[in-house]
């Protein structure tokens, strides 16, 4: 109730600036492109019939954006107030942070489009996204539009559908994007350990190393529960690792009607019975063969890294590269943190984006706000001040850009970029990711005692559209 409350004051809000406007226009200080409504205004950008000046007339006239992003980080709270909100209020815009679950975000879009608040009537304005929940805006036809390669600093991206190296940028968890997102930040899956507690040399390198480490240190492991992201990125990792044809990812990338619950049930079995196996020798998990005890299972990753700064727990998991040496120097970590090549075979590496509702109460703005998040000057801020690595793609800046991108990058506290680069794989696709949630309450947190093939065919009629 109270998200649809907000909803009707910005959109009364948003039909007082427009009745402004129009005041404005009688008195000869606007002119007809400030009082066109938000779909006018979406379509004639999106046809390329508005310049870069006519945004940034309307963006100033609309004069404020609403950004909701995941707030988790206060490393990244803090970076977006002392450096997004001068980057994006210096175009006479007012930012307002809106700090939330991404998946309450997009319930928030749908439920505002489903009471017909259409464009300009909407909540959000922008929102930090990626993998279902923009699967989920996208099917819903809840998106503003292919709004990317419009912005003035789409020239930093590779977004050319016939260079390979776009795919990054026109995929997100095998979603096509159609240009519907801005890519933001990349981010690697990365294991760490504290050398005073644990030697790198004596870390596994596999999950089948893992589960040896598990049964002689019992209890010294846990991960997070699923469906927090960083719980999922476990279980899908050790999917890739334990498919039976191999080690590896591409059947986890079809489209679920392509690939089938059958198929997924023989693919994602053996990670599956490897959680239900390693159960007794997680974090309260009794430390006994065969009888599990209550296995904790963090509901954060941030509850994750408590108990491994507590002393409980001897590995953390995160998405960053450059996250130890921000935590490091911040007093998160101790000096004695590192990252460590886990698995081997594969380490999950995707970016997010920036996206635009297409019923954006302020839509101009909105589209101002992300490129200035675009630009170079942006990405450099953010790597060197948090450690996000760039979205953008630095070998599209000039030479001597490069250059200070390298140099201001911060260590990566026990591992090479080389190192990582190499054990780079993409994420499952996104129609996955819920039914992988889904098995994983009921056959690994529950221990339902039916048929992994049944809980699969009932997540799988349940979920997949």
């Amino acid at each position: 109730m109270e998200r649809l409350k907000k909803g009707a004051v910005i959109g009364v809000r948003g039909a007082v600036v427009i009745a402004l406007a129009v005041l404005f226009v009688s008195c000869g200080v606007a002119d007809t492109a400030d009082v066109e409504s938000a779909e006018e205004f979406r379509r004639a950008f999106l046809a390329g019939e508005r310049s870069w000046d006519d945004v940034l007339e309307r963006a100033a006239m609309e004069g404020e954006v609403e950004f909701y992003h995941w707030g988790g980080s206060e490393a990244l709270n803090n970076w977006m107030e002392v450096s997004a909100r001068p980057e994006i209020e210096r175009f006479d815009i007012r930012l307002n942070l809106r700090r939330s679950d991404t998946r309450d975000v997009v319930d928030l879009v749908l439920a505002d489009l489903a009471v017909d608040r259409g464009p300009g009537e909407g909540t959000v304005d922008m929102v930090w996204i990626n993998g279902e929940n923009f699967r989920t805006l996208k099917e819903n036809d809840a998106l503003f539009g292919s709004f990317a390669a419009l912005l003035p600093n789409s020239r930093y991206y590779a977004l050319d559908p016939d260079d390979p190296a776009s795919s990054v940028n026109l995929f997100d968890f095998g979603t096509p994007t159609e240009l519907m997102e801005m890519p933001w930040a990349a981010f690697q899956y990365t294991f760490r350990v504290d050398t005073a507690r644990i030697s790198p040399e004596d870390v596994p390198g596999t999950f089948r190393e893992l589960e040896r480490w598990m049964k002689e240190n019992p209890g010294r492991f846990t991960y997070v529960a699923p469906p927090h992201y960083i719980g999922t990125t476990f279980v899908q990792t050790l999917m890739y690792e334990k498919n039976p044809d191999g080690t590896s990812y591409e059947p986890f990338l079809q489209e679920p009607h392509v690939l089938g619950p059958e198929e997924f049930t023989r693919l994602a079995q053996p990670a599956f019975e490897f959680l239900r196996r390693v159960d007794p020798f997680l974090l309260g998990g009794g430390g006994t063969e065969g009888q599990r005890g209550n296995p904790v299972y963090p509901a954060t990753a941030g509850a994750l890294q408590s108990r491994f700064v507590g002393g409980e727990v001897d590995f953390d998991m995160e998405f960053g590269i450059y996250d130890v040496d921000r935590d490091i120097r911040s007093g998160v970590y101790p000096e004695t943190v590192q990252n460590i090549i886990f698995p081997e075979t594969g380490m999950i590496t995707d970016k997010s984006f920036l996206a635009i509702p297409v019923n954006a109460p302020n839509p101009a703005a909105a589209l101002v706000a992300v490129n200035a998040l675009s630009s170079p000057e942006s990405h450099l801020s953010k790597l060197v001040d948090i450690g996000y690595a760039p979205g953008l793609d630095v070998p599209l800046l000039p030479e001597e850009d490069q250059d200070l991108f390298r140099r201001s990058a911060p260590d990566l506290r026990g591992v090479t970029a080389e190192e990582l680069s190499r054990r780079e794989v993409p994420n499952v696709n996104a129609g996955l990711v819920d039914v992988i949630d889904a098995i994983w309450m009921e056959y690994v947190a529950e221990r339902s005692n039916r048929s992994f093939e049944d809980i699969v065919a009932d997540a799988w009629s349940s979920i997949v559209r």
